[in-house]
């Protein structure tokens, strides 16, 4: 669950979400974002630190004008699968080999397809920035395609976009109306009965949870000298690698679904010798009504992507278990994709939650406030909110008194 555990965390950031990476965005996101004219404030996102941010920040034409733009938000589909068609024929990477770009027929070499599509395809790509054509027909990248999906660029997400998204996500949305009408979807648990299903999802997610994970270490939260955690439907463990190998001394137990785990556990085998040692995967369903660990045992309690992936009536139930395991003045940390308790947007957060109900059709859509309040009634003290992936996540820190 963790990706619900961390953007696709989530990257996403990975260099998938790396920031996009935990890590941790939506595929109609992405698409209405390029088919739609680039407000101001939009090319002065672009001028942000790539340090700054979690995925690509161009995101204000979302919220830009008085009213929505229904072309753009009906047909955004055509252009996200256009932007996971041109991952998968890895057509941003070969025009990344050469500065000075690729002409149609060097991409039709390295694509395989020497047909008339191929054009078709960068045409499109073409018209939504995310390739720019010179009078001579040479195409280069944009500046958000070469930063963000090109596989040698530290800022990589394309994996998560191209698998998680593209191959799994965006054929769930088209049950949505169906979900919205009868109240029956899989829950993550069945879906990932499949073990191919929950490989090519928890992979994915490494790499954006790994960015994530780096952002929330450096400028979001200071660990301190704990010594034991407890990463709640820890998907890959990327949480749990990150926060040990920044923390002398911390062990981490990761609880998650059994298929899970097994990618996890492989994930796990690549990392250092220290850090494979302070992680242990436990196999569970963390919607299971009792935890196989020992009260009052754990400095922190991570939960990222999990909230907005159980239905409702658990959510109460998964903090009231974190609780218990928590020693006293051990934190709560709550990450996830949340609107402001306005209800009002942000989009990217709003997009998330819908996307959800796909998969978990007795889910919450999720705001800080009804995070604290379940927190409250679990026991714990007053919450704080903190802005993590721009416009999409969120984390919510609470302490047991």
């Amino acid at each position: 669950m963790s990706s619900f555990s961390t953007l696709a965390r989530a990257a996403a950031k990975s260099s998938v979400a790396r920031t996009a990476v935990k890590t941790f965005g939506g595929a109609s996101a992405v698409a209405a974002r390029q088919l739609q004219r680039w407000p101001t404030a939009a090319r002065r996102a672009l001028a942000t630190p790539a340090a700054t941010r979690q995925f690509s920040s161009v995101r204000a034409s979302w919220e830009a004008g008085d009213d929505v733009d229904l072309d753009s938000v009906a047909y955004g589909f055509m252009a996200s699968q256009a932007l996971f068609t041109a991952l998968e024929l890895g057509i941003f990477d070969k025009i990344a080999e050469n500065d000075q770009g690729a002409t149609i027929e060097q991409i039709k070499k390295a694509c395989g397809v020497d047909a008339p599509r191929v054009q078709t395809l960068v045409t499109t790509l073409t018209a939504v920035k995310c390739l720019r054509r010179s009078p001579e027909g040479v195409y280069t990248l944009s500046p958000n395609t070469k930063q963000y999906m090109v596989a040698s660029s530290k800022h990589f997400y394309g994996d998560y976009l191209r698998f998680q998204i593209g191959r799994q996500f965006y054929h769930t949305m088209g049950s949505l109306p169906d979900v919205m009408t009868s109240g029956t979807a899989p829950s993550y648990a069945s879906w990932f009965s499949d073990p191919e299903v929950a490989q090519t999802y928890t992979q994915a997610q490494h790499n954006g949870s790994v960015a994530t994970a780096k952002y929330l270490i450096k400028k979001k939260l200071q660990l301190g000298g704990i010594s034991d955690m407890l990463d709640v439907g820890g998907g890959s463990g990327a949480f749990s690698y990150v926060f040990t190998e920044a923390t002398p001394g911390l062990k981490s137990t990761v609880l998650e679904l059994p298929e899970v785990c097994a990618t996890g556990r492989n994930i796990k085998a690549k990392q250092s010798d220290d850090v494979q040692k302070r992680v242990n995967f436990v196999e569970l369903d963390a919607t299971s009504p009792d935890w196989p660990v020992s009260e009052n045992a754990f400095d922190v309690v991570l939960m990222s992507y999990i909230s907005g992936s159980v239905p409702e009536p658990i959510i109460g139930a998964l903090y009231k278990n974190a609780f218990k395991a928590l020693r006293s003045g051990g934190r709560l940390l709550v990450h996830d994709f949340m609107v402001d308790d306005t209800l009002d947007g942000p989009a990217l957060g709003a997009l998330w939650g819908l996307q959800h109900v796909t998969v978990n059709a007795s889910g919450l859509g999720l705001c800080p406030k009804e995070i604290a309040t379940r927190m409250t009634s679990a026991g714990f003290g007053p919450a704080e909110t903190q802005e993590m992936i721009h416009g999409m996540t969120k984390l919510i820190v609470s302490h047991k008194p």
